[in-house]
């Protein structure tokens, strides 16, 4: 038996060991992938476009040069950029060019160091691929060059989806680096970090009905930018659909300013350029009950209602506190011939996504095989669906019960399909 405990021990101590390797190396990767000369670096982001347009974040940020000699692969040789990580800081006022084809745009970075490229061409992009590069340059402090990728859908792509990433892809804890690398590398990638289902439910939707649809994928979330790079290996672990990851606040943390800034409201502004960049196109609305995605979404109906086919809110609040929230939201939802689900599992959104016609039948069974794989069960939560002239009561009933329930606010008509 000893011996046994032992080896467990032992076992134990060996895996966090693996785990606490992988988790610097993925910690020190920007570092090593950066693209920089003598210490200054050019980052870009993930972006997004269509046929006429792109939209792409970067940072241009000084980086300390490496510190002396050490084995490619050791954990010293990490954890030493894993230093120089923690030691960046933004450069403000540096000039970024960016080339798209033959378009041009130069922008200037902020205080932080962040950049925007928002560049309008005329000849369409290559077509037959999805990822297509932008060539980026600084020249001063230091010349550097580097390529970022913008996702551009296929003209075929019939809707665009707009997702939060906190409390409606992974669990409460997404800002918290060091819990969700834990939860990563140490529990696994099938640990709780993931809604059940999730992953299957976003693939669907991203192949649409024929499964080819390549329906753009766009991800926001309240976390820090310095953990893209955490959740872009989550996404990866998980098989979630790649797309543009865009972040409300810089947490840049120094000794003149020693707490996270205070985060504005910019994803109204986010999802409204997405709007305006996919014009031709309408969208799914995907969020929590928890935070304020309700009253944003509100807000987007009632300016862009026609264009908006479904909103899904994950019901994480368990109680009746959000009922008067999500009631103000249902109302214009419906009127604007929109649909609301206000869902407590992935189960209910995907029913509701196939009946509308967006994805395939087969993705009910996929997110059930998901799910089960996941937590070794399916649960269904009750599901309550509420008429136009009916909302409020039966919002109120469904949502102040102790076990969350599917609500599903049903037009008088349904959602005009692409």
């Amino acid at each position: 038996m000893q011996g046994k405990a032992g080896m467990s021990v032992l076992g134990r101590l060996k895996a966090w060991r693996r785990a606490a390797f992988r988790i610097v190396k993925l910690a020190a990767r920007p570092v090593r992938t950066a693209h920089g000369k003598h210490g200054v670096v050019l980052q870009p982001y993930r972006g997004y476009g269509s046929q006429s347009e792109i939209f792409m974040i970067g940072r241009v940020f000084r980086q300390s040069t490496d510190a002396g000699p050490a084995a490619p692969r050791s954990g010293w040789r990490h954890i030493k950029d894993l230093g120089r990580r923690v030691r960046r800081r933004g450069y403000g006022g540096a000039v970024v060019r960016a080339r798209f084809g033959t378009a041009e745009q130069a922008v200037e970075t902020d205080a932080d160091g962040y950049f925007r490229v928002h560049l309008h061409f005329d000849a369409p992009p290559e077509q037959g691929r999805l990822w297509h590069w932008v060539d980026l340059a600084v020249q001063d402090p230091q010349e550097v060059t580097a390529r970022g990728q913008v996702f551009i859908p296929p003209r075929h792509a019939r809707f665009v989806v707009i997702s939060d990433i906190d409390d409606t892809v992974v669990f409460t804890g997404v800002a918290n680096r060091v819990a969700m690398l834990w939860r990563l590398f140490v529990q696994g990638a099938g640990s709780r970090v993931a809604f059940p289902g999730v992953a299957a439910f976003y693939r669907a939707l991203y192949g649409g009905v024929s499964g080819e649809d390549h329906n753009p994928m766009l991800y926001v979330s309240r976390g820090p930018w310095g953990i893209y790079d955490i959740l872009d290996e989550f996404f990866r672990l998980h098989r979630i659909p790649e797309g543009p990851i865009l972040f409300l606040r810089e947490w840049g943390v120094s000794w003149t300013s020693p707490l996270p800034r205070k985060a504005e409201d910019h994803k109204r502004i986010l999802i409204d350029n997405m709007l305006s960049l996919y014009k031709d196109l309408p969208f799914i609305l995907i969020g929590d009950s928890g935070q304020h995605d309700p009253e944003i979404y509100r807000e987007i109906v009632a300016h862009h209602g026609d264009r908006v086919l479904a909103i899904y809110i994950r019901n994480v609040s368990g109680n009746g506190s959000r009922a008067a929230e999500i009631e103000a939201m249902a109302d214009p939802v419906v009127e604007a011939g929109s649909a609301l689900v206000l869902a407590a599992d992935t189960l209910a959104m995907v029913e509701h996504a196939v009946g509308l016609g967006l994805i395939g039948a087969g993705a009910v069974a996929d997110v059930r095989a998901e799910t089960k794989a996941e937590t070794g069960h399916v649960e269904r939560h009750p599901v309550h669906v509420v008429q136009p002239e009916n909302i409020p009561e039966n919002i109120d009933e469904a949502v102040a019960e102790k076990k969350p329930s599917n609500v599903v606010v049903k037009p008088e008509r349904s959602p005009a399909r692409r």
